[in-house]
């Protein structure tokens, strides 16, 4: 394990993607990375998305549990081994803070671009304001918020929501292994007549495992 700032510390958690969201954050809050791995898959509602949108049948089918986060965007579909799952936790008195909600998140995206060049994967941080398509009330990584990361191609690699308080941050983060949306259209009861291509498109993987994805955001962590 790489040797880390002195203010960061590392919590580890391979609890389910329900338990895992719900955790309290105990004030007060120090910079902290929590590193989930969930044993088995879910589809992550985000806070303002109805239950309806998801086949209960194809869940059970396939054997994926659907929870709800306290953020908000579009559903993220975990799967152990294909999804890189990170959150980094801050107070308002930390100088990574940021009022501003959107700008809060750029350095979010910063520190990802860091860990992900140091792998090879060349990215950019989106600065500018929500991107939406067709899809992206529906799919978190089929839409482009402010802090998020993509590929050369344009292709989203890192999502980032973000819950805060008056006194803490606490920004989710998911990177893509990899990006196959066929399980994702399947367990959805919404279906477009573009059959989900612009979907398959939005969003890609970095080829990267999940061990080392970890490794290279913790040796990334800023120190200021």
């Amino acid at each position: 394990m790489p040797s880390l700032p002195d203010r960061w510390q590392v919590e580890r958690f391979g609890l389910g993607a329900g338990e895992f969201h719900a955790l309290d954050v105990v004030e007060p809050v120090a910079r902290t990375v929590w590193v989930s791995r969930p044993p088995t898959p879910a589809l992550v509602l985000g806070s303002m998305q109805s239950s309806e949108i998801v086949d209960p049948a194809v869940a059970a089918r396939l054997g994926v549990d659907v929870v709800r986060r306290r953020s908000g965007g579009g559903a993220v579909l975990v799967v152990p081994g294909e999804l890189c799952w990170i959150d980094l936790l801050i107070d308002r008195d930390d100088p990574l803070w940021d009022d501003d909600v959107g700008r809060a998140m750029h350095w979010v995206g910063e520190l990802w671009q860091s860990a992900l060049a140091g792998l090879g994967v060349t990215a950019e941080v989106h600065r500018g304001p929500l991107v939406r398509t067709a899809w992206s009330d529906l799919v978190c990584f089929a839409g482009l918020g402010p802090g998020e990361v993509v590929g050369e191609g344009g292709e989203k690699l890192v999502g980032v929501s973000q819950r805060r308080t008056r006194t803490w941050a606490r920004f989710q983060t998911a990177c893509l292994v990899r990006w196959d949306p066929s399980s994702i259209l399947d367990l959805l009861t919404a279906h477009l007549s573009d059959g989900g291509l612009p979907l398959a498109r939005a969003a890609g993987g970095t080829g990267r495992t999940v061990a080392d994805l970890e490794a290279a955001v913790l040796a990334s962590l800023p120190a200021a």
